[in-house]
């Protein structure tokens, strides 16, 4: 857990909350073992979200929305998850400096979004770009942690 803020400013409070949220709902994300999970995974990520939108940079806001875009692809709310996935991945492609680890997250849960929002062409192309993407992680810790939501996403 992020250490709490010692000063009473609001954004030293949001970013607080904004870490809390965000790494309690990747934990959820992770460990999402069905229906039961969906509401304090929502929850965590909308938390999240609207913290980081009060402070975060444009990168932690984005990374929030895909946070975001994998709840509602997990929870079964096609819509919503691929507007979510949409807005991130059109943010992240536009960014030269987006590390592969983070790229391959990036098109892993927009298959998985376009998946739940029935758009078998553009899961079937978002997947293969996360297969290409993954097989070129080199880090041993880097896989496993985005292995751990890759291994989440139906094959088209």
């Amino acid at each position: 857990m992020p250490k709490q803020p010692e000063d009473l400013t609001p954004e030293s409070w949001h970013r607080f909350f904004a870490a809390s949220a965000n790494n309690r709902g990747w934990d959820l994300a992770e460990a999402h073992s069905g229906p039961e999970c969906d509401a304090e995974l929502l929850n965590a990520a909308h938390a999240a979200d609207y913290h980081w939108q009060a402070v975060g940079t444009p990168a932690q806001k984005m990374n929030a929305r895909m946070l975001l875009a994998h709840a509602h692809a997990l929870a079964g709310l096609g819509h919503s998850a691929i507007d979510y996935a949409d807005e991130m991945r059109t943010y992240f492609l536009a960014q030269p400096d987006t590390p592969v680890w983070a790229m391959t997250l990036v098109h892993a849960i927009h298959a998985h979004a376009a998946a739940i929002s029935g758009d078998p062409q553009q899961h079937a192309d978002s997947h293969a770009a996360a297969a290409r993407a993954f097989d070129t992680i080199t880090d041993d810790e880097d896989r496993e942690v985005v292995g751990k939501t890759w291994r989440q996403v139906p094959a088209p």
